[in-house]
């Protein structure tokens, strides 16, 4: 896997000590969307504290670049045993990206 770049909106989540690039790409936010709903919404959760884990695991889940053979149960176990301080990071980059834009 290659290093997250911030300057494409990326950010990084370490799994096994590998990095897992997440990316905010339109594709991935419309699927993450069709499962979550509206992602406005999903922000407004987040910055109440509401945010469930399994809408964690399922934006990290979209947002992943390359899954290899990553699957979603191995994702939502790893999101576990990172905890959600180590989380926290890259999910506020993806919340910041998903409202303020790429660019």
């Amino acid at each position: 896997m290659s290093a997250a770049n911030p300057y494409r909106g990326e950010a990084a989540l370490m799994i096994a000590d590998q990095e897992l690039v997440l990316r905010p790409s339109f594709n991935a936010l419309v699927a993450a969307e069709e499962e979550l709903g509206p992602l406005f919404a999903l922000v407004e959760r987040a910055a109440r504290g509401d945010l469930r884990l399994v809408e964690l695991a399922a934006l990290f889940w979209h947002c992943a670049v390359a899954r290899d053979d990553l699957t979603r149960e191995k994702l939502g176990e790893a999101v576990l045993a990172a905890g959600l301080a180590a989380c926290a990071a890259p999910l506020r980059l993806l919340l910041r990206q998903i409202l303020r834009g790429i660019g």
